[in-house]
């Protein structure tokens, strides 16, 4: 009889040291599963967090990235500053230029030669604008941004503007966006994607004495931005138009200080605008963040008109 009790206390022991066992086991495999999934979820995270494009400041994926962008007349001034801007934030730019190679090279340069490309076009002209259009979608299988900025001057008085003057402010400035508008749009309605951007001016909004081909052709983008908005609208393409009020560029540096003090008392916020102003609303547009704006027309001016 005690011996049979001492084999029962025995096995006894003998489970319990088994269950302790298989307790053991069964937490050291839920231990190791929690630790697996664990590092699994870190390493995702990191794989997550560098597969990512940053900006500037590290701070996440770029706004931009993957979009293929076209700015006319980025050689200087506010295009230059586009083009730059829309390259901070993951843009392909095309930075096209007519007489300025040398500074477009140099946009192209500062914004990295993987990033962007200096293409010659004169936008008054329909043909050279197709080409241009076509060998961008050709060369990088689309386009998503059209920044219509190229813009040239040829003030004076009405009853002195030579009608050469006239025409070739409005050919350069207005038929030079739609030109590329016109180009573009077929592309666009194939991608049912698109942003575009056309430059205007306060001189567009406002009249601008000694302005009247420039004025005329910026007001006349004003027209142009609404009506394609409206045509484009239902493809999911964005049109609208920026309309800069003074802005510091080589153009306003030859203004004399009388000139400049003068325009200075028509801006309520008492002083100049950068590119910069300029460059960071063209950036927010051409961005899916924008995606239910079109047709409009926003004037970055100080308050000059309002």
């Amino acid at each position: 009889m005690r011996n049979r009790i001492n084999r029962m206390k025995t096995y006894r022991m003998q489970g319990q040291a088994s269950s302790a066992k298989l307790i053991f086991i069964g937490l050291r495999l839920v231990s190791v599963k929690v630790l697996n999934r664990y590092r699994k979820t870190q390493e995702l995270r990191v794989i997550k967090k560098d597969s990512v494009p940053q900006d500037a400041a590290g701070k996440g994926k770029r706004m931009l990235t993957g979009k293929v962008a076209l700015v006319t007349g980025a050689g200087r001034g506010i295009g230059r500053e586009i083009a730059k801007t829309l390259a901070r934030d993951g843009a392909f730019v095309v930075v096209n230029y007519n007489g300025s190679k040398e500074r477009a090279e140099e946009v192209v340069s500062e914004i990295g030669a993987k990033h962007a490309v200096a293409v010659r076009c004169d936008v008054s002209d329909f043909a050279a604008c197709g080409e241009m259009v076509n060998g961008i979608v050709k060369e990088y299988g689309h386009l998503d941004i059209l920044v219509n900025n190229a813009g040239i001057t040829r003030d004076g008085l009405i009853m002195k503007m030579s009608e050469e003057d006239f025409d070739a402010v409005v050919a350069t400035n207005l038929k030079g966006a739609f030109h590329t508008i016109r180009h573009a749009s077929r592309t666009f309605l194939k991608q049912r994607a698109g942003r575009i951007i056309n430059i205007s001016s306060v001189s567009g909004v406002m009249g601008n004495a000694g302005q009247a081909n420039y004025s005329a052709s910026k007001a006349g983008i004003i027209g142009l931005t609404k009506s394609v908005a409206r045509e484009l609208a239902s493809r999911g393409i964005t049109c609208n138009a920026v309309a800069p009020g003074f802005i510091e560029t080589e153009m306003t540096d030859v203004m004399t200080d009388a000139a400049k003090e003068a325009v200075m008392s028509q801006i309520p916020l008492q002083r100049t605008g950068k590119t910069t102003d300029i460059a960071e609303l063209v950036a927010f547009l051409a961005s899916d963040r924008a995606s239910y704006i079109t047709g409009q027309v926003i004037s970055v001016d100080g308050g000059m008109h309002m």
